[in-house]
């Protein structure tokens, strides 16, 4: 799927212009068969005004305390994810690191993809249906509209339903006491 970025900035003489029109297309890893994600804008400092319509350049997947990112991510149904791993799993894992860098390293592995990240994420449900599992194993069922203001804690996304549900989503790096950046 690709997604539509519209960039505004300003011209020389202070007015409002559109700098950039155009489709960015997903990432599918090999290593997350079925998944799909945008990143849609992002920066690892405070915003500037990028004028001529270029972006910062960042580091990581997650942004640094002051950093943030725009993008949208997909998750196909729980039955289309249940495919054998790829041939050859290295190269999926090099894939996905370079596409996603940092991102593995807070991913725990044996629990279904609950992570903790010291941001501040707002995501839509533009599409779909989705569960939200928190750290004590509590489920919110999410549809279509509904938003989430995800505060640094202990998280996974479920999809139970039987289309690819589509979220939007802002992270925005923030002080958390009980998470470090590795």
């Amino acid at each position: 799927m690709k997604i539509r970025r519209v960039v505004t900035g300003h011209s020389a003489d202070g007015k409002s212009i559109v700098v950039s029109d155009e489709e960015v297309d997903g990432i599918r890893p090999a290593l997350t068969p079925g998944s799909e994600t945008h990143t849609m804008w992002g920066g690892d400092a405070a915003p500037h005004f990028p004028d001529d319509g270029s972006q910062s350049a960042t580091k990581r997947y997650f942004p640094p305390v002051g950093g943030f990112r725009f993008g949208f991510f997909s998750l196909p149904p729980a039955e289309a994810r249940a495919v054998a791993p790829p041939a050859d799993l290295a190269a999926a894992v090099a894939e996905f690191e370079a596409n996603f860098p940092g991102m593995s390293s807070y991913i725990e592995p044996d629990t279904g993809g609950m992570h903790t990240t010291d941001t501040i994420d707002f995501l839509v449900v533009v599409e779909g249906e989705l569960s939200l599992e928190l750290d004590d194993g509590a489920t919110v069922h999410l549809k279509t509209g509904d938003t989430v203001v995800q505060n640094g804690t202990r998280h996974g996304w479920r999809n139970h339903g039987t289309q690819t549900a589509r979220v939007a989503v802002v992270t925005i790096g923030a002080h958390h006491d009980n998470v470090s950046r590795p």
